[in-house]
């Protein structure tokens, strides 16, 4: 069963309906955006994920001590990396690391040594899709998560071309720029069925 990824969260009511219609994994962005919460915001929605879903960070081009600071405060299961990281330093993360990756037309290099890999269009929290024909996964060795655009009517399809690990979604499990409680339950229904 594909695993679903639910992020952007920032209200305990959102946090709770995820977590009640089955996610298992629950974005806290902490990298300067609309859906950004402060290290404290983030302590206080943790705690109402239980063990069966995972709470993940989302940094971009954090520096190792910011991570392994969030990872202790929050505290965090996994960190969820885009920008710039030194691939070097995924070794010393504490927890379980993915690697996100924004697919655009003639990328290429896919190799990370990270645990877990993310593709997302190339505007990351846009709503759009990448052009899905642009990537081979054959020769991707961890698991992996697609994110990008996806909803409740493609996501069926993207977990037929993909077969990933686990579907990450944000904007559009939104409405008016907020997480809709009913748009998240009906995406994780499409994706669990």
């Amino acid at each position: 069963m594909t695993k679903v990824k639910i992020c952007g969260l920032s209200s305990p009511q959102a946090v709770a309906t995820a977590v009640k219609s089955g996610a298992d994994f629950i974005g806290l962005v902490l990298a300067p955006s609309k859906r950004q919460v402060s290290l404290d915001q983030a302590h206080n929605l943790a705690q109402a994920i239980p063990e069966t879903c995972k709470a993940v960070g989302v940094f971009v081009s954090p520096s190792l001590a910011e991570l392994e600071e969030a990872i202790a405060r929050i505290p965090l299961d996994l960190v969820q990396i885009h920008g710039e990281f030194d691939e070097d330093l995924l070794s010393q993360v504490s927890v379980p690391v993915i690697r996100a990756l924004n697919i655009s037309q003639g990328k290429t290099n896919l190799a990370s040594q990270a645990d877990y890999l993310l593709f997302d269009a190339p505007l990351a929290g846009s709503g759009q899709t990448f052009d899905w024909r642009s990537l081979d996964t054959s020769q991707i060795q961890q698991p992996f998560f697609i994110a990008g655009g996806l909803n409740s009517q493609n996501v069926a399809q993207a977990i037929k071309t993909f077969e990933p690990y686990a579907v990450d979604v944000s904007s559009s499990v939104e409405t008016a720029g907020q997480k809709d409680l009913s748009k998240i339950k009906e995406f994780i229904e499409s994706v669990k069925v």
